[in-house]
């Protein structure tokens, strides 16, 4: 039976028990279905599985419309991910890594094996998955490329040994939501089977561009994906998988929600002075938050490839594995990045990866006194890198005149092409920044995991990492014409450095080093339906190059561009519970992660930010999630987490608009929290079915998805505080089982809540102009779509 679950829990549909006891039919009490996982790398019960981990079907979120990560953190608690203007953000349980594209994420994605460390891959869309698990805090020995806050892996749908196929279509009518998605599956021969998969998605907006006249934002995604699954003898099996992605971006869920009179522009807000003082388009003059924007226009157009060979050879019980992976991707943005319909500036950018990395691993049989995970791991990576600024309108120009004129004291008739006032003006006037970044890296590691079945209740495993890594990185800083011609250096150099902190420079760096990561569990069985666990562990994460900062570090105007590795230490301790015969279950965790040496991006207070090692923080909390067979066809899943997060040391803080700083520069963060942090999130959900008719089934599912407030924003400003809410998500459908087809009715976000994802100060608006102001990224509001599916 297919799984049509509606929770973040893996649910598996209700299985019926039927025994004969003295000639007496009797049904049984209704249970729970195992859900397998392979978060240990060997197949395992999820009760079992000694850390804190979610795991969500594949049919769960073609269900319930989850098209990628942004859409999967509303059923995993302290799992959050967001786009912002010039990047992504990925947080586990309070820890990520910021925006920069020298980072890799703290929160390590796998695909099927391969490491997906890129923070433009978390945009990108799923396609027919099995299954996503998600494993919370630092999970550095089985995954150990930089997974210091957690990690995700993505299973692939693998073909099966009979024929199979599914085509499926959405339609969403008020936001213009178009999907089909297909695939079949099945052997090709008596020892290779075959799985196609096709993805494409369409969607008008649910924001309205006001200055452009058109919804936004507009997406045009395409997927395709082959595998072959092939047995070639007894002892040896072998999968490749094939892809290619394209996913492409016109505009933004983005919208200026705040903007505040200035002394500066005597007394108008800076949407008033654009519109007034520069003539800019009336649209800019909506400045609160209501699902219209201004803005000149920008996009993000991604292309993504990989190919993947996982080799498997059995050695008696035990089982070698060769995974080799070959990865790109690249893509071209262009971020309005004032976020106005005011031509105020742009900024392009570019990045292209490649990825070449191979793991040989070997798993020793399961059940006996000792059992082996050990393996080896080699990465090679490289990654370039392009933006720039470019002003190619008057309207900084002359903003840059008004303030030298001003502090000049000019006479008011004084003409715009006199004195410092006019030489600035005329300096700056169609004038880019060209920044290009390389990062090439080479990481080698060794790992191995034991477990000792000391008793049938009690078993310790020790693990180990060892990775060495080594990283050479550039980036140069120019300053040209819109042509891209270079300009002599001069008048043009110090104004940029007055407006937007930035100066000419060409670095160049290497790093090298190598790290031991250990781990230590201890499971015990306190009896048949209680499994109790502990696990110490220390990880890291590697240092590398600052791709954005605007400047040179120990330069006049204090850029940055290495940074040093960051640690964890984290204990974690949990239950694992299962009642009422099978009927039930409930987990709990609790855990304590202290990080040192955190990589942080610090805003420059303009335009740039500035990558380094702020200091510490420790978090603590408590995650709990279960399921209950309520009846035989009514099913109930709940999680729950509550989260404190503390900067034990951070003076270096980015100080909000308004804010004085507390050493002239930098706000302390010390003893505060961080960005994204609730107190508390969770979900609960039901899922009924029930039979009718000669082979119809009615299926409905009822997600209630819940938050305390957070700050949406990384400099903490407490004005974007984003408030708590509920969030209902509901799917009614109708099958006929015997001829596979389903009809069903998909809402979303039911309750039509407000909700901002992220949100930052408005650019150049308190620097330039003395006003103070934000613009954020909006999530989608009330959606209900008809779903139809027919597989065979």
């Amino acid at each position: 039976m297919r799984n049509h679950s509606k929770s973040n829990r893996h649910f598996m549909p209700l299985a019926m028990a039927v025994g004969l006891c003295a000639n007496t039919a009797v049904i049984a009490a209704p249970a729970l279905e195992e859900v397998l996982v392979t978060a240990t790398l060997r197949t395992e019960s999820l009760q079992d599985v000694p850390v804190s981990v979610n795991a969500v079907s594949g049919e769960k979120m073609a269900e319930a419309g989850i098209d990628k990560i942004e859409d999967l953190q509303a059923y995993v608690p302290n799992l959050s991910m967001s786009e912002t203007g010039i990047g992504t953000n990925i947080y586990i349980r309070g820890i990520g890594s910021g925006i920069n594209p020298g980072f890799e994420q703290s929160v390590g994605m796998y695909f099927d094996g391969i490491s997906y460390g890129r923070g433009q891959l978390t945009r990108a869309p799923f396609l027919d998955l099995a299954r996503v698990e998600v494993l919370r805090g630092p999970q550095n020995i089985l995954y150990g490329k930089n997974s210091i806050a957690g990690a995700l892996s993505l299973i692939s749908a693998r073909p099966g040994q009979e024929n199979e196929g599914m085509i499926s279509g959405l339609y969403e009518p008020d936001h213009g939501e178009k999907v089909v998605d297909f695939m079949v599956s099945g052997p090709i021969t008596e020892t290779l089977g075959g799985r196609i998969a096709l993805r494409k998605r369409e969607m008008d907006g649910y924001i309205e561009n006001l200055t452009l006249n058109r919804d936004e934002p507009q997406r045009d995604e395409s997927t395709i994906r082959a595998i072959l699954d092939w047995d070639a003898t007894e002892n040896l099996t072998a999968m490749l998988k094939f892809e290619l992605g394209k996913f492409d971006v016109l505009g933004r869920q983005v919208e200026i929600v705040n903007d505040q009179p200035s002394a500066l522009l005597g007394g108008a807000t800076y949407a008033q002075a654009l519109n007034g003082s520069f003539g800019a388009d009336s649209s800019v003059l909506n400045t609160k938050q209501d699902y219209k924007r201004s803005s000149n226009g920008d996009y993000s157009n991604n292309r993504t490839k990989n190919i993947t060979l996982n080799v498997d050879y059995a050695l008696g019980e035990s089982t070698l594995t060769f995974i080799t992976g070959l990865m790109h991707y690249e893509f071209a943005e262009l971020c309005d990045c004032d976020f106005t319909g005011a031509p105020v500036f742009s900024v392009p950018f570019e990045e292209d990866y490649d990825q070449y990395s191979q793991e040989i691993r070997w798993v020793s049989a399961a059940g006996g006194t000792f059992e082996h995970i050990g393996g080896m791991y080699y990465q090679k990576s490289e990654l370039d890198f392009y933006d720039a600024i470019v002003i190619d309108s008057d309207i900084i120009p002359k903003a840059v005149y008004s303030r030298v004129y001003g502090q000049a004291g000019g006479a008011a008739n004084e003409p715009a092409s006199s004195g410092a006032a006019g030489a600035a003006m005329a300096a700056i006037s169609n004038t880019t920044t060209p920044r290009n970044f390389t990062s090439d890296a080479e990481l080698w590691s060794m790992f191995w995991q034991t477990t000792w079945n000391a008793s049938d209740r009690l078993r310790a495993t020790l693990g180990l990492r060892y990775s060495y890594e080594e990283k050479e990185g550039s980036r140069s800083l120019t300053v040209a014409d819109l042509s891209g011609n270079e300009r002599a250096i001069g008048t043009v150099d110090g104004v940029l450095a007055g407006v937007f902190k930035v100066e000419r420079h060409d670095l160049k760096g290497k790093q090298s080093g190598g790290n031991l990561a250990p781990s230590l569990n201890i499971q015990y069985d306190v009896n048949d339906d209680v499994m109790a666990y502990a696990t110490l562990s220390i990880g890291d994460k590697s240092g590398g190059f600052d791709a954005r900062s605007n400047a040179s570090p120990g330069g006049a105007l204090d850029g940055s561009f290495e940074y040093d590795e960051e640690k964890a230490t984290s204990l974690e301790v949990g239950a694992k519970t299962s009642f009422m015969d099978g009927r039930g279950e409930l987990n709990i965790a609790g855990f304590f992660t202290k990080y040192d040496d955190l990589q942080v991006s610090i805003f420059d207070g303009t335009l740039g930010f500035n990558v380094g090692n702020a200091g510490a923080a420790e978090i603590k909390g408590i995650e709990l999630d279960g399921r209950f067979a309520l009846t035989d066809r009514l099913m109930m899943g709940a999680a729950l987490a509550f989260l404190d997060f503390e900067f034990t040391d951070f003076k270096n803080g980015q100080c909000y608009q308004g804010q004085v700083p507390d050493n002239g520069i930098y706000c302390d963060y010390t003893g505060k929290t961080n960005q994204y942090v609730a107190d508390y999130s969770g979900n609960v959900t039901f899922t009924y079915t029930r039979e009718f008719g000669d082979a119809m089934e009615l299926r409905a599912g009822t997600d209630f998805v819940f938050t305390d407030s957070y700050n949406s924003s990384q400099n903490l400003d407490p004005s974007q505080e984003q408030d708590g809410y509920v969030k209902v998500n509901a799917r009614l459908a109708i099958a006929d089982v015997k001829s596979g087809w389903e009809i069903a009715l998909v809402g979303k976000n039911l309750t039509d809540e407000d909700v901002i994802s992220y949100s930052n100060d408005v650019p150049l608006a308190n620097s330039s102009f003395g006003s103070i102001g934000h613009y954020a990224f909006i999530e989608r509001p009330r959606s209900v779509a008809v779903q139809v599916a027919y597989r065979w």
